[in-house]
């Protein structure tokens, strides 16, 4: 068959892959001037900047497509496991070192409240169990209501009615390492009080596989991967944005796609690795879309934005991991603020990568590679960005120079900063959610968009806005769930 993928994220990249392996011939477009998607790579002044996501959990889903493809991951790219996996820092002071050694864990712990020490373990069990239950859940489709029902009694059984932070809190006391352990659905776009606690695995799934990097960047991955589907014969093209896919009145099927400069590309399937909402609302035209009309993708929950700073130093400062969660005074209350008042407080808590601390060479010699990441509001908020984000860079820049990274200020020589108005411009990301739809109970699994299209059957959702959601992890298992699907059909 032939087939097109729309954009060259890391869900569309790795889908690819995988039909190319099958026998069919892929087409991958993309809008902007290099592959990635989120990955995006920014580079300046001798700076390497990684666009989006750096932190991968599971690096097995890495190797499966390169494996597929008949080629060894280490002849394209090398992941090295990190240690600590984050420092989580609180404003009292206290850093807990977050890795995969049991026993300092429980050092740690005893030091923060030794009374936890008891419901951590508890709570590992708890996991694990959610683990070996939910996992398989994230390469399983979810196409019919019956596939919901098959599993509902796990779910139950799960108290996966609970939110993260719901699940943790029963096990643990003490409010700092109620955060430590519950602020991961963040990572994915989804509120620690609002998230199912199946969510609560990825503890698991960092403690059995680690968290891993790979050198050169996230960039360097997806230029492993890009270059292995050429290889077997898949074709990228760049600056080729997709303005409309084709649709055939008489069998509701897709046909194909145009691009915003006139060129046709048919097909017997399309894959959307563009934003789910986006793509209904802007490439399918109304009269084709019974279940996802514009009133029923306007009514779901999107997820949170970003505001990302990237930035480098000429200097280095040795005291930060590379990954770095600082928490700001209030958890709960800032958390109601970004995803429910949408509004933007005057605290925050960030996110600090440092990936010179693994890889020197994103940088000139003696300096840092930085970004610093905030949870803002999504483009409901109405903020006038254009004018916020100035004040909002030094605000961040001033917090970060006071507590953690002395004179900052004077030893930034190259910046750039993304916002709302990126993901909803540049990545087409509706409300500029950078997560896509919110990771809700009722917004997952069968209650998700659907990896095979309800409105026509022969357009394919993968990335961040479909079964199983965001991250790393979700987005390469939902192109393994779609493959799978168009290899059957």
């Amino acid at each position: 068959m032939k087939i097109i993928v729309i954009g060259s994220g890391l869900g569309g990249i790795a889908t690819a892959i995988r039909l190319q392996a099958q026998g069919h011939q892929v087409t991958i477009l993309e809008k902007r001037d290099q592959p990635g998607g989120r990955a995006y790579v920014y580079q300046q002044d001798g700076f390497t900047f990684d666009g989006g996501p750096t932190i991968i959990t599971s690096p097995y889903l890495i190797h499966e497509l390169f494996q597929i493809a008949g080629k060894q991951t280490e002849d394209y790219v090398t992941l090295v496991k990190l240690n600590p996996f984050y420092n989580v820092r609180f404003p009292d002071g206290s850093v807990f070192h977050y890795n995969d050694n049991y026993d300092d864990l429980i050092q740690q712990i005893r030091a923060f409240n030794p009374e936890d020490v008891a419901g951590y373990q508890r709570f590992c069990q708890a996991a694990n169990q959610v683990f070996k239950k939910g996992l398989p859940l994230m390469t399983q489709p979810f196409t019919k209501f019956g596939d919901m029902l098959r599993v509902a009694p796990d779910m139950i059984e799960l108290q996966s009615y609970k939110s993260v932070a719901g699940f943790v809190n029963q096990y643990i006391k003490d409010e700092r390492l109620r955060q430590v352990f519950s602020f991961h659905p963040l990572l994915i776009g989804g509120n620690p009080f609002q998230s199912t606690s199946i969510y609560a695995m990825i503890h698991k799934l960092e403690q059995q596989f680690g968290i891993w990097f790979a050198m050169g960047g996230t960039g360097a991955l997806v230029s492993g991967l890009v270059q292995i589907f050429k290889e077997i014969g898949g074709k990228l093209l760049l600056n080729a944005e997709v303005s409309e896919i084709l649709i055939s009145d008489q069998t509701r099927k897709a046909t194909g796609v145009v691009s915003k400069d006139g060129d046709l590309f048919e097909a017997d399937a399309i894959v959307s690795n563009g934003d789910v909402a986006w793509t209904y609302l802007n490439l399918i035209q109304p009269r084709f879309r019974r279940k996802y009309t514009d009133a029923k993708i306007k009514q779901m929950r999107y997820s949170i934005s970003l505001f990302v700073l990237y930035f480098g130093t000429n200097r280095r400062y040795e005291q930060m991991a590379h990954h770095e969660i600082i928490m700001g005074p209030r958890y709960k209350g800032l958390m109601n603020d970004l995803f429910n008042k949408k509004h933007l407080a005057d605290d925050f808590s960030l996110y600090l990568h440092r990936p010179t601390a693994t890889d020197p060479t994103l940088a000139p010699s003696g300096c840092d590679s930085w970004y610093v990441l905030s949870p803002v509001p999504n483009l409901d908020a109405k903020i006038e960005w254009k004018t916020t984000a100035k004040s909002y860079r030094d605000k961040i820049i001033q917090f970060l120079e006071h507590h953690y990274l002395p004179q900052l200020s004077q030893h930034i020589v190259t910046e750039y900063y993304i916002d709302p108005i990126h993901f909803q411009d540049t990545l087409n990301s509706y409300k500029g959610s950078a997560f896509s739809i919110e990771p809700t109970l009722m917004q997952s699994a069968w209650f998700r968009p659907h990896n095979q299209s309800e409105d026509l059957k022969n357009l394919y959702f993968v990335g961040a806005g479909t079964h199983p959601g965001a991250g790393i992890p979700g987005v390469i298992s939902s192109a393994k769930i779609v493959a799978d699907m168009i290899g059957k059909a």
